[in-house]
């Protein structure tokens, strides 16, 4: 699949997604160097959000709309604070996007119901992501799918069937090219709580996606062995500095760890290269490292070739040690120096 000018998929490079999400803190200025320091660190797109407190919930207490988890990032707000700090307006979009598209990154966001991709249409973006916990929105996906453009969903707290169900559903409604994303929908996540092996799995049961993750863990580990995995987006939250604050700080890369995640899922890709079972081209120079059979002492002919004038040392261009055993105790033909490998 292709977004804006990157080509995506096994035979290229990591695809790169920097998340702002709610890091811009409600500054615009904030959210503008957030840009300018994603494309610094090499990330090849740079995704928001888009919705508003209304568009997502209404402003009610008690029962599930009260963040109560004691592990929660979030706890003592309902949904509706949580996602009115959270949420990037949308009369920032356009500078945003803008930014970005000038520093060389393709830009695009996750529309949260169906005005949000109106809008988002209203700004030509090149690709659509679906969030974990809009997923099963299957309006949403019908929307979101009658655009015709790319589409990453994320998997976060879904079971497999429904994962495929809503895959399903963005086919039928005109989705051409999507790709899948492992996700652990808990901030942060943990590496026990990834389960990386899922994703050759996800290749096997959505053969015609493009696989990737979305890492809420902290640090690049876990991105770079899903690429070793098979995966071929990764999609990680950023900010300026964590000790800034702000809703996703906790697990959000900061702008140096940003770019060691550009390389070095490069670098895990690269690694991943072909099967190699004969010596490489590149490998032939480092051939006279190995050993070989070599005289150690001057041999006249007919003398007895002994383990005390012959010895299996480097370089390697003698012969091979494997015939060591069976020429020690035979009778040289020939004269032989001392530093001179030992040929039959």
């Amino acid at each position: 699949m292709n977004i804006g000018k990157f080509q995506i998929g096994p035979d290229h490079r990591p695809f790169v997604i920097a998340e702002m999400s709610g890091n811009h803190n409600g500054d615009i200025n904030r959210a503008l160097d957030l840009v300018r320091a994603a494309a610094e660190a090499g990330a090849h797109a740079l995704k928001l959000q888009t919705y508003t407190p209304d568009t997502l919930t209404i402003d009610a207490r008690g029962g599930l709309f009260e963040i109560t988890n004691e592990d929660s990032l979030w706890r003592g707000k309902n949904l509706y604070e949580l996602y009115g700090e959270a949420y990037t307006p949308w009369e920032w979009h356009g500078e945003i996007f803008d930014l970005a598209r000038s520093l060389g990154m393709v830009a695009f966001s996750s529309p949260f119901d169906e005005t949000a991709v109106d809008f988002l249409e209203s700004l030509d973006v090149p690709a659509y992501k679906i969030a974990s916990f809009e997923s099963n929105h299957h309006p949403l996906l019908r929307k979101v799918a009658a655009t015709g453009k790319p589409i990453i969903i994320s998997s976060g707290a879904s079971r497999l069937d429904e994962i495929y169900e809503s895959v399903r559903v963005l086919r039928e409604a005109g989705a051409k090219d999507i790709c899948v994303l492992k996700c652990t929908s808990t901030y942060p996540a943990t590496p026990e709580n990834t389960n990386l092996r899922t994703i050759p799995v996800f290749q096997s049961v959505f053969p015609d996606c493009t696989v990737g993750l979305s890492d809420h863990t902290m640090g690049i580990g876990v991105s770079v062995a899903a690429v070793a995995l098979g995966a071929c987006v990764i999609e990680k939250h950023f900010t300026l500095r964590r000790a800034d604050g702000g809703v996703d700080s906790a697990f959000s890369l900061e702008p140096e760890e940003l770019r060691a995640l550009v390389t070095e899922t490069e670098r895990a890709w690269q690694g991943l290269g072909g099967v190699q079972l004969d010596t490489q081209k590149a490998e032939e120079k480092s051939l006279q490292f190995k050993r070989s059979i070599y005289v150690v002492r001057d041999i006249a002919a007919g003398e007895e070739l002994t383990r005390e004038n012959l010895r299996v040392i480097r370089p390697g261009d003698g012969l091979a040690p494997k015939y060591y055993d069976q020429v020690i105790g035979r009778k040289a033909t020939l004269d032989f120096k001392r530093g001179t490998p030992f040929r039959l």
